[in-house]
């Protein structure tokens, strides 16, 4: 009877020791919280010190499992009657979703931003586990990613790897593979807005006299200051672009880091009409003879329609390049070096290449040009971005814009008499 009693107190004392584990009957039984809910599996195992033990660590691997994502109801409990509430179809784990989207998304973007997109989404995924199941993700787990990326990117990085995995995040819960509401928790970073660094004039003459040693440099340089073209653009044009009689270069295409070609950033070709520095540029780059014979390149349209070019590179790394092989086209990487070169030569402030199309941009709106004009020629959809991005510039001229728009407005009065006849009056009150 004293023995009975004796070891009776010692299961007691053992399972004191242990949250979560009570007796059922004859065995064991664990309880834990999964997906909000109590859950209690039996173990079926007597009560004995060891099972205890044993059930206590059992329970220690679930929650460690739970507290990752990773915990699979059906795998522990394969015969328990809860694991079909638990564990459903539509569970599956980010990487092998990750690996179903990616195909999917596929169809509807270029190759080069299937590559861009699935570098992002396989950083954002394996910050969140592969092996994480889909069904577990919580608002939270989406703030910690936030917090991880930000930490050694930068910010224009991270709100593309979040505007990229709420893609995915909406096609899982589309599908019902996650909760609703996590793509909306992928919320961006602000960014401050960074102002135009355009090159000034005496810059610009530097460039030109002191960091360009050959023809083409200064031609090239001259080009892309007074056309406004992206790098990309500058690197795809060809031979066959150039009307020289019209004034007119026709941008038909981009080319990307890895050498492939593409439409422009919008998507459609556009003409560009040529200052006179511009046209003398095109005229000294044809006047060059090509090292690069004419021959077929393939531009990307979509994801399934390509178009092929028979043209001939008009700038061209084979001109200086004293290696056999090499590319024919310059890619915007190349340029930027060449770009570093040419300004570290001229000893001005370094700027990124984009910087002269900021350069173009700048110098036309100080001029009062038109802006539908000047959005065309940059190949805008519309003229809201140089409101946004350039207003510094355009406020430049605000002192002097009553008088600008009151001389307009007595040359119209001249044309037509019968306006009002304070139209006609020679002063304006300030």
């Amino acid at each position: 009877m004293g023995r009975e009693r004796s070891a009776g107190s010692g299961l007691e004392t053992e399972l004191a020791k242990h949250t979560g584990i009570e007796i059922h009957g004859n065995s064991l039984r664990i309880t834990f919280m999964w997906r909000r809910r109590r859950c209690r599996e039996t173990l079926g195992l007597p009560v004995t010190k060891a099972n205890i033990r044993h059930a206590a660590q059992l329970r220690a691997a679930i929650l460690h499992e739970i507290k990752l994502g990773t915990f699979d109801y059906a795998r522990h409990f394969p015969d328990s009657k809860h694991a079909g509430n638990y564990s459903t179809p539509r569970d599956e784990r980010l990487g092998t979703l990750l690996e179903r989207y990616k195909p999917l998304k596929a169809v509807d973007i270029t190759e080069e931003t299937e590559r861009r997109y699935g570098w992002a989404l396989n950083i954002c995924i394996d910050l969140l586990g592969k092996d994480r199941l889909a069904s577990v993700l919580l608002p939270e787990d989406i703030q910690t990613l936030r917090v991880q990326l930000i930490e050694d990117r930068a910010t224009s990085t991270v709100n593309h790897y979040l505007a990229t995995v709420a893609g995915f995040l909406r096609w899982c819960e589309s599908n019902g593979y996650c909760r609703a509401g996590l793509a909306e928790a992928c919320n961006r970073f602000e960014m401050s807005d960074r102002e135009p660094d355009p090159l000034t004039r005496a810059e610009v003459e530097a460039l030109l006299t002191v960091g360009c040693l050959h023809p083409a440099d200064h031609a090239a340089v001259t080009l892309a200051i007074y056309t406004g073209l992206r790098p990309g653009e500058i690197c795809a044009l060809a031979r066959e672009d150039i009307d020289l009689e019209v004034g007119l270069i026709h941008v038909q295409r981009a080319i990307t880091g890895k050498g492939t070609f593409k439409l422009p950033k919008t998507g459609k070709p556009r003409t560009v009409m040529l200052f006179p520095p511009a046209l003398e540029a095109c005229r000294t780059l044809l006047a060059i003879p090509s090292k690069v014979p004419r021959h077929q390149i393939t531009v990307q349209l979509t994801r399934h329609e390509t178009r092929i070019d028979t043209v001939t590179p008009l700038l061209s790394p084979t001109l200086q390049a004293r290696k056999t092989h090499i590319n024919p086209w310059f890619v915007p990487t190349a340029w930027n070096t060449k770009w570093n070169t040419i300004q570290k030569r001229a000893k001005i402030r370094p700027r990124r290449p984009y910087q002269s199309r900021h350069t173009y941009a700048c110098w036309c709106l100080t001029a009062r040009g038109n802006l539908a004009f000047i959005a065309k020629q940059m190949g805008h959809k519309d003229y809201t971005m140089l409101v946004e991005v350039y207003a510094r510039w355009m406020d430049d001229e605000s002192p002097n814009e009553l008088q600008h728009i009151w001389r307009g407005m007595q040359n119209e009065a001249q044309k037509a008499p019968n306006l009002p006849h304070t139209f006609k009056t020679d002063r304006v009150t300030p």
